[in-house]
C-alpha cells in the first residue's frame, strides 16, 4: 500500500513542480494525435467511399458487332476470368436508343430525326461488390479492352484515376504523420521528464543514499509518461470528435457530406490510437530515466 501511495504522491509533486513544461508536452502530444487521427479519419472515409462507389460502378463495353447467344456466353466466361461479375446486360442499339430518350425526358424531341443506327451494340457489366478497389476497376477495364470484338470501354476512368491518386496521397500523409507522431511524442516526453529528473538530481541522490530501490525512482516517471499519453490522446480524439460533429451539424443536407456518408473513428480505432499514444509516452519516459540514471 505504501508503494502505490508513494508513486502517486511523488507523481503529483513532480507535475506541480514542472507544470509549465508538462503542459507544453501535453499540448504537443495532443496536437500530434489530432493531426494523425484527422488525416486517418479522412483516409478511412475515402476508402469506404471508394468501396461504395466501386460497388455502384458500371462498365459499358462497346462491341464491334452483335453477339449471338454462344458468343455472349463466351464473353461472360472471359469477363468472369478476371473478376466476379454480378451480371452482364447486352444492349442492342434499339434498347440504347429508347434508354437515351428516357434520359432526355422532355428534350427527347432532339432525337426525332434520328434512328438507332448510329448507336453500337454494347454490354453493361455490373462488377461484383467485392471488387471494392477502384484500382482493380481500372485493371478490369484494361482487361476488357483486349477481348476480341471490343472497341471501347467506358467507366468514368478520369474521376476513378483522380480518386485513386487522392487516396494514395492521403495514405502517404497518414504514414508521414504517424511517423512524426512517434518522433515528437517520444522525444518531447523523454526531454520533458529528463528536465524534471535533472531538477530533482539532488533529491534522487538522497533517495539512493537512503536505500531507495530502482522501482521507487522509476515508478513516478513511468506514471507521468502514462498520464501524458492518456490525456494527450484523449484530448486529441476529443477535439477531433468535436470538429467532426461541428462539420456534420453545419454541413448537413444534400451534398458532398451526405453522398460520402462520413463516419467517425470506430471504438476499436480510437482505442488503438489511445493505446499507441500511451505506449509511446511510456517508452519515452523509460528512455529518459534509463539514459540519465542508468537504472
Amino acid at each position: 500500500m505504501k508503494y502505490p501511495l508513494f508513486i502517486l504522491t511523488q507523481t503529483k509533486r513532480n507535475i506541480e513542480q514542472s507544470w509549465g513544461i508538462q503542459s507544453m508536452t501535453l499540448l504537443t502530444v495532443t496536437l500530434s494525435v489530432l493531426i494523425f487521427s484527422f488525416f486517418y479519419l479522412i483516409y478511412s472515409n475515402m476508402i469506404e467511399a471508394g468501396a461504395r462507389l466501386g460497388g455502384e460502378l458500371r462498365l459499358v463495353v462497346y462491341l464491334e458487332s452483335e453477339l449471338n447467344p454462344v458468343q455472349q456466353d463466351l464473353f461472360r466466361k472471359k469477363a468472369a476470368g478476371f473478376a466476379k461479375i454480378e451480371k452482364i446486360d447486352f444492349i442492342s442499339p434499339t434498347d440504347a436508343f429508347e434508354r437515351l430518350g428516357r434520359q432526355l425526358g422532355d428534350d427527347r424531341d432532339v432525337l426525332a430525326d434520328l434512328t438507332s443506327a448510329f448507336l453500337p451494340f454494347s454490354a453493361e457489366i455490373h462488377p461484383d461488390k467485392g471488387l471494392k478497389n477502384l484500382t482493380k476497376i481500372k485493371e478490369f477495364a484494361d482487361y476488357l479492352k483486349n477481348l476480341p470484338g471490343v472497341s471501347k470501354v467506358q467507366y468514368g476512368h478520369g474521376w476513378v484515376e483522380r480518386f485513386g491518386y487522392f487516396v494514395t496521397l492521403l495514405r502517404f500523409i497518414v504514414i508521414i504523420s504517424g511517423f512524426l507522431l512517434i518522433l515528437t511524442t517520444m522525444f518531447m516526453v523523454s526531454y520533458t521528464l529528463r528536465l524534471t529528473l535533472y531538477a530533482r538530481e539532488q533529491e534522487l541522490k538522497v533517495l539512493r543514499y537512503l536505500g531507495a530501490t530502482n522501482s521507487y525512482i522509476r515508478g513516478p516517471v513511468l506514471v507521468e509518461g502514462f498520464l501524458l499519453g492518456l490525456f494527450g490522446a484523449g484530448f486529441g480524439l476529443g477535439a477531433l470528435n468535436f470538429l467532426f460533429q461541428w462539420v456534420a451539424h453545419n454541413f448537413s443536407g444534400p451534398g458532398f457530406i451526405n453522398v460520402f456518408q462520413l463516419s467517425f473513428l470506430s471504438f476499436g480505432e480510437s482505442f488503438l490510437i489511445l493505446s499507441i499514444s500511451i505506449a509511446l509516452c511510456t517508452v519515452g519516459s523509460v528512455l529518459s530515466i534509463r539514459k540519465l540514471l542508468k537504472v
